[in-house]
């Protein structure tokens, strides 16, 4: 008796199953967006670390500004004002820290207006001024984002967050409290003691200073704006 013949084997191929690697490509297109470059990110806290450096390198003794024994009453208003002008152009980089330290107690006292800010600060960083100038368009709800729509609505963010909220209150107040300290002492500040011949001759305009701010800016956002 003949043996049975052994069975054929099929001779089609069966289709491989669809690949996936492409699925990750739109993550990290979306993980490429939402992360800064890290050498703009240390670039950029290093020239506000510089900056700061060098802001506060003209700080005037505090000893000297808190001598109470050059405070005395002010004869006239021409009087203070005339004392409240050299103050300023002498202790300017005193009173912009007193300023900045009336404005960091009052964000301190309102933990939710200090943390819409640090939102705010967070959101300007990581979808604009940090990001990569060749990074692919921001895509959110199911469209494209471009650089100018993008600072469109950072720029209305920070409208909404700082003038229509308890936020912006919080904030001018704090910068008026710290002006009228600065007011009153600049009043009351005798002045006679004071080398005012070391002030530089930018003084009170501050013309250099606002272009070197300016430039900061230009240099940290990349030369977007």
């Amino acid at each position: 008796m003949a043996s049975a013949a052994p069975p054929l084997l099929p001779t089609s191929v069966p289709a491989a199953a669809p690949a996936t690697v492409l699925s990750a490509a739109p993550d990290a297109a979306a993980t490429s967006i939402a992360s800064p470059d890290p050498a703009a990110t240390r670039a950029f806290l290093g020239r506000v670390y510089d900056s700061a450096k060098r802001s506060l390198s003209g700080a005037r003794p505090w000893p000297e500004l808190l001598d109470r024994a050059a405070l005395s009453r002010p004869d006239s208003l021409s009087d203070a004002t005339a004392r409240l002008r050299k103050n300023l152009a002498y202790f300017r980089v005193n009173y912009a820290a007193l300023v900045a330290l009336s404005l960091a107690v009052a964000l301190l006292a309102h933990p939710f207006s200090l943390a819409a800010l640090l939102a705010l600060l967070a959101a300007w960083c990581f979808l604009y001024l940090l990001r990569p100038t060749d990074a692919a368009p921001l895509a959110a709800f199911g469209r494209t984002f471009s650089d100018r729509e993008t600072l469109g609505g950072l720029i209305a963010a920070s409208v909404f967050i700082v003038f229509l909220t308890s936020v912006g209150g919080i904030i001018f107040s704090a910068l008026a409290l710290g002006a009228a300290i600065v007011c009153a002492h600049g009043a009351f500040r005798v002045p006679e003691d004071l080398f005012l011949d070391e002030v530089p001759d930018q003084g009170l305009g501050g013309g250099g200073a606002t272009l070197n701010l300016l430039s900061f800016i230009n240099g940290a956002t990349g030369g977007r704006v």
